[in-house]
């Protein structure tokens, strides 16, 4: 499996107390090649975890990478920001749209599917989303 990751699903795999631990580990079972993020997910994940060396070893041993850099797309960020205000959308987001945007055959590995459901890649077109089944 190919995909971008977002900070839910990277919090939900390192954290056996997390409820969607299982999803995201069976899901990583799956990938094949390091998932897409930036380092906005990373800071935010290793923050959430309270263990930044735990992070780190997810890129060192292939579950992430960090593929986006900010300096280069900062345009496209501010754009963005502005677009969804409504939202106070956090850097990370605003960064994996941009991904998403780059990579359009990838989807955004993500538990937070009230945002990305709203996000737009473009002008009108839907992120694609991997992300764990609803609640009933």
């Amino acid at each position: 499996m190919k995909g971008i990751a977002d900070t839910g699903f990277v919090v939900a795999f390192a954290n056996r107390s997390d409820r969607f631990h299982a999803w995201a580990v069976a899901l990583a079972r799956q990938v094949h090649e390091p998932l897409l993020t930036c380092d906005a997910v990373l800071a935010e994940s290793a923050f959430h975890l309270k263990d930044a060396a735990l992070v780190l070893a997810f890129v060192r041993d292939g579950l992430l990478r960090p593929a986006f850099a900010i300096e280069a797309h900062e345009r496209r960020l501010t754009e963005l920001a502005v677009r969804y205000a409504d939202r106070s959308p956090d850097l990370a987001d605003l960064c994996l749209i941009c991904l998403s945007e780059l990579h359009p055959t990838l989807p955004v590995i993500t538990t937070d599917v009230r945002d990305f459901g709203v996000y737009r890649r473009g002008k009108r077109d839907l992120i694609p989303l991997i992300h764990p089944p609803a609640r009933r």
